[in-house]
């Protein structure tokens, strides 16, 4: 009687603890199972940085690009300049808003396909198009800090000699002699024009909705200046109006424009990035990209680009050197940009 009350309870215990076992074994597995089917950490950041990196389009590719170089320009170069630690700061957080911009954009677009355009959908896509204007605006500034970053000395006696060479005389002191105040306004107002050429162009294309057309315009000069830029750390030049100040009998007297232009220079102006010239360079690249996307659009804005292009050394911005340097890097902006704009993914999906 006894042992068969000892054998039922070690029985029953037996199949206590086999229940007990199976349950653990089975909340176990499913453990394990949800472990596997919950994303770890690094593949959730791993697949927000493909969504981010597929936002982006080849303007980004290149904009990216230039500030991961030139910082790395900096961090090597660093005993040169005075604030290495605060421009590679600038640099990343500038990095980072462009990175969150096209991020957000790209996700209101998603998001109008579902729900139609809204006002939020059409103020990202506005500061998703025209924000590269900014960046090319805050990259020419920052390049006034960047002139001794690999060579600390300028270089502008060997462009002096290099304009002598080729002309026979020093072209913005030979000039003076044709000085007029009315000449010499009506050159300040070309000169100004180089700020509405990407504009336009960029503009019209816009308008048109025609949006691989106005982003290969905008990869075209990121290309361009991109070049230029790197050139200008390298060989650092600081433009006649420094180099070669009193070479002249005075400063250009003119109207409305020749005093627009002195107050921007006094208040805008960076101190090198002379060669070769930005202006040159970005009004090239954009004129290319009117002779291809809009032909029409290039013969009206060839007068007033041969114009500017001699303004540039008439208001002793710029040599004679740095002109054909900026004509040179402003193609090969357009021919890399037209490359880069063939790969998979270069262009904006975007049929607004």
């Amino acid at each position: 009687m006894r042992d068969g009350k000892i054998r039922e309870w070690r029985e029953q215990a037996g199949e206590a603890a086999c229940v007990s076992a199976g349950e653990f074994h089975g909340r176990t597995a499913a453990l394990r199972a949800a472990r596997n089917e919950a994303p770890q950490w690094s593949q959730v950041l791993k697949g927000e940085m493909e969504q981010v990196w597929a936002a982006c389009g080849a303007f980004e590719w290149l904009a990216l690009g230039y500030l991961g170089i030139s910082s790395v320009l900096i961090a090597i170069f660093a005993e040169n300049l005075a604030h290495p630690a605060e421009l590679l700061s600038v640099q990343a957080f500038v990095a980072m808003i462009i990175v969150t911009l096209t991020w957000v954009q790209a996700r209101s677009a998603a998001r109008s396909e579902a729900l139609g355009v809204s006002f939020s959908t059409q103020w990202w896509h506005f500061w998703r198009y025209w924000y590269p204007h900014l960046f090319f605006l805050f990259c020419f500034e920052e390049l006034g800090h960047l002139m001794t970053l690999v060579t600390p000395h300028w270089q502008d006696a060997k462009l002096i000699a290099a304009d002598y060479w080729l002309t026979g005389v020093h072209p913005s002191v030979w000039l003076e002699q044709f000085a007029t105040p009315f000449r010499n306004d009506a050159m300040q107002l070309v000169y100004f024009t180089y700020f509405t050429y990407l504009l336009i162009v960029g503009g019209v294309l816009y308008v048109r909705k025609d949006w691989r057309a106005y982003w290969s315009v905008m990869t075209y000069s990121m290309a361009g200046y991109m070049i230029g830029y790197f050139i200008a750390m390298l060989f650092p030049i600081q433009s006649p109006w420094f180099a070669m100040a009193g070479w002249w009998k005075g400063p250009l007297q003119g109207g409305p424009f020749t005093a627009m232009m002195s107050f921007i220079e006094h208040y805008g102006r960076v101190r090198g990035a002379a060669f070769p010239s930005a202006h040159v360079t970005g009004a090239t690249a954009a004129l290319w990209g009117a002779w291809k996307h809009r032909r029409w659009l290039f013969w009206t804005l060839l007068p007033l680009y041969v114009g500017m292009c001699a303004s540039t050394v008439w208001g002793r911005y710029h040599y004679f050197v740095d002109v054909l340097g900026g004509m040179i890097t402003g193609t090969l902006g357009y021919v890399i940009g037209s490359w880069v704009m063939k790969r998979q993914g270069a262009a904006l999906n975007d049929v607004r």
